[in-house]
């Protein structure tokens, strides 16, 4: 379990190896590259006590020894701020290497170093060439230390896979395959001399995160042939990774994989709803999520394209001979290997198929970075994590990934404390950058992730090491939203008063915000142009509150008494803006939407007389909208609970089980396995609209962890917790569990009848629980398993 016990590893010490770099075609098209074989020899001298490689690359790189595969990871070295950080893998490859003669080899590819990644699909952001660097250290039982590395004595040549791009796809003609070629003794003299490289290592780093890993196989649960030698596969869970065939056929056989998370009205695989890309993206030419393999025709033979990804449900293959078996095929799921923490089952099943969905969304987005989705853009959006990263950790340990992916945010935040909107940010942000994309960073909501993160994992492991790591950057983040609200204000403010009122210094309504972000009936055109055109200063100043109060409490936390006293002033010197700003007359809050009201709540900007008015208020806009809910990305996690804190818990469920649009049921109800980007992602005539596996919209699930389950966090890690179960919507029993740093808490609840249940709860040693029944029995619970039950019995309470 990482828990952040192992984020300070040290780096190894790369002493003799050089960066080389394969010879290469010139004329080799972007985007369309192949992968290249890299192999050297080396002679170990004697009995062999241990051995380990340290290898790393600018591309994507697969190590072979003598043969051999090293380790189970993928993707790797994975990705990373390039410019400021890559990382090394190191492997324990005693039982690979000989004495005697060994070769060392690997497969390389373009990867995230100069394939396509992010938003635009563009190439060579990070290089136009890529490059290969190990260094094998070998103990003998004499006690000698040998060390081998890359260097001038390597040779390079093509591979069998023809194309390699990690959004693309690839190309592999297995008859090409050079046998052998990893292996000590293969003739390699008419392959090409590498080029040595000198790149330096000052950049290398290790990973605190869990490798990427094959983690699941799923088999087909239909195969339909549509036409001779054209079938459609359906995985029945859209997921992220690439497909496993077998039996490809005779020699020459071509057979085409074309990756989709749906079907059109024939059945057939569409990438229609993110294929297209955005007018961003660079090539929309080129072919996307499409894998072709040639058949060597030989008997055992399999084809996985570990040089790329796709995020899918359905595949199409074209070219294949027959008969398709459900065991020649596998979807094989591909992401981060994260230890799991938490569970949640209850006695609905529409209710565990939303949870299910959620949580595969996130699978499928955690792959080396926390993305936005597994096809378009597979970009580390900076909004989307802090909107899920409480939800994610309590499902599974992502201390060490967030702390990956949050040094990655350090290192490229600009002088003036702006967070990129994208981490990694592949685009140099030189003056080769289009100016709007430089303009578009630093957006409220997003650039908040830099204080979020790290808070929400100090709540969930109580540890402080991530916190005092990332204190330079978190106040450098919380200083540039000050400042910008300080020194700028909104055109519309301006136009209706010159003069700015002095609370006007602490409303940031500044610079570009991208809102709240896709509400229901929204497309993404539509969202991209009210987040231009909008005013946002109701919501950039309510995360300006967050933010600086968050850094007040992590201040104290690490004893900087000062800082704790400086942001906390900030904080309700932005809260007190905000009430001034956006509380009209009669305590109606503006903008009037349920976005507004519900991230007013959840941040505590409304003041106590006022709380009860404003949740009626959003109950009233819900009841308008015939009992749907009304908000996009940035506020939907907070909506029901923001209902059952403020006395409208059956409001509550009545959203958790509405079932026609918008809502989160209609998902599943509409055959999607994970969860939209749009509210409207598949409509009524089963069209898919934008991507279908967007986590963000899934951190509803919190809500059935610490209200329906009931567990909540009192005191970081939890030292101390709360077990509050608020039966509601017909459910009558849940459970759940999570590992917490101090043991395994465990709460399972039954309903008796509409007024009393049982309740088990156990609480690991060195914590306590404060119970609150729903009858309103309290009781403190220290470590043990315990059994209380509520409800009237014979008119007296139990």
């Amino acid at each position: 379990m990482t828990r952040l016990a192992t984020l300070s590893i040290p780096v190894p010490e790369i002493r003799v190896a050089r960066w080389i770099e394969p010879a290469e075609a010139a004329n080799a098209p972007a985007r369309q590259r192949p992968a290249c074989y890299l192999a050297g020899e080396l002679e170990v001298t004697g009995a062999i006590e241990s051995a380990c490689l340290h290898a790393t690359a600018h591309g994507v790189y697969e190590a072979f020894l003598n043969g051999t595969r090293v380790g189970d990871c993928e993707l790797t070295p994975g990705f990373t701020a390039y410019r400021k950080r890559l990382q090394v893998q190191t492997s324990d490859v005693t039982d690979l290497l000989k004495e005697g003669r060994n070769a060392l080899g690997a497969i390389l590819s373009d990867g995230w170093w100069r394939g396509q990644s992010g938003i635009a699909r563009r190439v060579n952001d990070y290089g136009v060439t890529t490059a290969f660097l190990a260094e094998l250290v070998v103990t003998l039982k004499s006690g000698e230390v040998m060390r081998f590395g890359t260097d001038s004595t390597w040779r390079s040549r093509a591979s069998h896979i023809l194309r390699a791009d990690l959004i693309a796809g690839e190309v592999h003609d297995l008859r090409l395959r050079v046998t052998g070629w990893a292996e000590p003794g293969t003739d390699r003299s008419a392959w090409d001399i590498v080029r040595v490289a000198d790149y330096g290592i000052a950049e290398l780093c290790e990973s605190p995160a869990p490798p990427v890993r094959r983690v699941e196989e799923l088999r087909p649960v239909s195969i339909r042939e549509l036409a001779p030698q054209r079938w459609v596969v359906d995985f029945g869970q859209n997921s992220n990774g690439w497909v496993r065939l077998r039996k490809l056929g005779p020699a020459g056989t071509q057979i085409t994989l074309t990756y989709g998370e749906a079907v059109d009205r024939e059945g057939d695989v569409t990438q229609a709803n993110v294929a297209s890309g955005t007018s961003m993206q660079a090539d929309s030419s080129v072919t996307f999520q499409v894998d072709t393999v040639i058949s060597a025709g030989i008997d055992g033979d399999v084809f996985e394209s570990r040089h790329s990804t796709k995020g899918f449900r359905y595949v199409r293959l074209e070219g294949h001979p027959g008969p398709l078996e459900r065991d020649n095929i596998a979807s094989i799921v591909v992401h981060t290997d994260l230890p799991r923490l938490g569970s949640f089952a209850c006695s609905d099943d529409r209710v565990n198929a939303l949870h299910r969905i959620a949580e595969w969304s996130f699978r499928s987005n955690a792959c080396d970075i926390p993305t936005d989705c597994p096809t378009r853009e597979r970009a580390g959006w900076t909004g989307d994590w802090q909107i899920y990263v409480e939800t994610a950790a309590y499902l599974y340990d992502v201390a060490g990934f967030s702390t990956k992916w949050l040094r990655d945010l350090a290192a490229e935040q600009w002088p003036n404390g702006a967070v990129t909107n994208l981490v990694p940010e592949p685009h140099p942000m030189d003056d080769r950058e289009p100016p709007y994309w430089k303009d578009l960073v630093g957006s409220a909501g997003w650039g908040d992730a830099a204080v979020h993160v790290p808070w929400e994992i100090y709540r969930a492991t109580g540890n402080q090491q991530l916190v005092a790591e990332q204190w330079p950057s978190m106040a450098a983040w919380v200083e540039f939203a000050a400042r910008a609200a300080a020194s700028a204000r909104h055109p519309s403010r301006v136009e209706r008063a010159p003069e700015p009122a002095p609370h006007e210094r602490c409303i940031w309504d500044s610079g570009f915000h991208f809102g709240e972000w896709l509400e229901p009936g929204q497309s993404l055109a539509d969202a991209i142009s009210l987040a231009v055109a909008s005013d946002h200063g109701a919501l950039a100043t309510a995360y300006l509150y967050r933010s600086a109060s968050e850094l007040a409490q992590m201040a104290a936390v690490l004893g900087r008494r000062a800082d704790a006293e400086r942001y906390g002033r900030l904080a309700e010197s932005a809260r007190a803006a905000w009430q001034r700003e956006f509380i009209g007359g009669g305590g109606r809050i503006t903008p009037h939407t349920q976005a507004t009201l519900v991230r007013a709540l959840a941040f505590d900007l409304v003041p106590q007389e006022l709380r009860a008015p404003a949740a009626n208020d959003l109950v009233a806009l819900i009841r308008a909208a015939g009992t749907h809910l009304g908000t996009g990305f940035l506020s939907t996690a907070f909506l029901l609970p923001v209902l059952a804190d403020t006395g409208h818990l059956e409001v509550a469920y009545e959203l958790l089980f509405q079932d026609t649009e918008p809502s989160w049921l209609l998902m599943s109800a509409r055959g999607s396995t994970t969860i939209w980007e749009e509210w409207g992602g598949i409509d009524v005539d089963g069209v898919a609209h934008a991507s279908l596996n967007h986590y963000s919209k899934g951190a509803v699930i919190s809500f059935l962890h610490r209200y329906v389950a009931g567990l909540q966090i009192v005191e970081p890690g939890y030292r101390r917790f709360r077990v509050a179960p608020r039966p509601g919507g017909g459910i009558t029993g849940a459970r759940t569990h999570h590992d917490s740093p101090h043991g395994r808490i465990e709460i399972s609840w039954q309903l008796t009848d509409a007024e009393r249940g049982s309740i088990e709860i156990t609480v690991p040693p060195g914590t306590a629980a404060d119970l609150v029944l729903p009858d309103g029995t309290t009781d403190v619970l220290l470590s043990s398993t315990h059994r209380r039950v509520w409800g009237k019995r014979d008119g007296r309470k139990p």
